[in-house]
């Protein structure tokens, strides 16, 4: 989804357009699957270093962290210039940072009885499921609704990351989330990521041009990365507050 800097623009100037670029997302998918194949390969490296020297992967963690924020605002801003030679080994990197700082929940979700290797094939699956289902329904939505959810769901994903902001506030002084709400929280940022799925295929084709499927490619990385993750968060939230 376009949940990036420019999400603003793109709802602006997705409206009352017609399609500039029809062949975009297909243009963009294999590239989306690339990254998300790097990110598995970032996750598994993880989950071996966490394994067999924590505190390595402690340090190396926070250095992974702040490189993939910073990568990320590098390789967004290159993606937007149309400079695909530098911008493919920047985005492939920002994948694999990615999947190493994405081992921390998986490990949790290996850890929790219930969700282990099966909750993962659970979360995958339904981001496919919901790929599916997004296509069908973004690529068919008038205007006027296709604006109307697309405001909707960036509204809500603002709020939702100053919940979770908040969250990590009082972790840090001990304060940890009841279970309810943090099977609150997890479900509602599933619904709305799964919104911004259906968002991307109103918004992308009416935002960018069949050849800069580099920049939608992120878009849509970023949408199921974050279903992802929210899936496995309502999952351990579930299965980990009945033990």
């Amino acid at each position: 989804m376009s949940n990036t800097s420019n999400f603003r623009q793109a709802i602006a100037e997705a409206r009352n357009q017609a399609l500039i670029g029809p062949n975009v997302i297909s243009n963009a998918l294999p590239w989306v699957g690339g990254g998300l194949v790097l990110t598995a390969v970032g996750t598994f490296g993880g989950l071996q270093v966490l394994a067999n020297n924590p505190g390595l992967f402690m340090a190396t963690f926070w250095v992974a962290l702040i490189g993939n924020l910073i990568l990320f605002f590098v390789a967004n801003s290159v993606v937007q210039k149309g400079n695909n030679s530098v911008a493919l080994p920047l985005l492939a990197t920002y994948s694999l940072l990615t999947g190493y700082t994405l081992t921390g929940i998986v490990a949790v979700a290996l850890g929790t009885r219930g969700v282990g290797f099966q909750g993962i094939g659970f979360a995958a699956l339904g981001c496919g499921i919901t790929f599916v289902l997004a296509r069908q329904i973004g690529s068919n939505l008038s205007d006027r609704d296709g604006m109307a959810l697309a405001q909707t769901v960036r509204l809500g994903i603002i709020a939702l990351f100053v919940v979770l902001l908040i969250q990590l506030g009082l972790a840090l002084f001990g304060i940890h989330t009841p279970t309810f709400l943090e099977i609150a929280i997890s479900g509602l940022g599933v619904l709305l990521f799964a919104g911004a799925a259906v968002v991307d295929f109103y918004v992308l084709p009416r935002t960018y041009k069949d050849d800069q499927y580099l920049s939608a490619a992120l878009s849509m990385y970023l949408t199921y990365i974050n279903l992802f993750i929210f899936i496995l968060r309502l999952l351990i939230a579930i299965f980990g507050g009945r033990d």
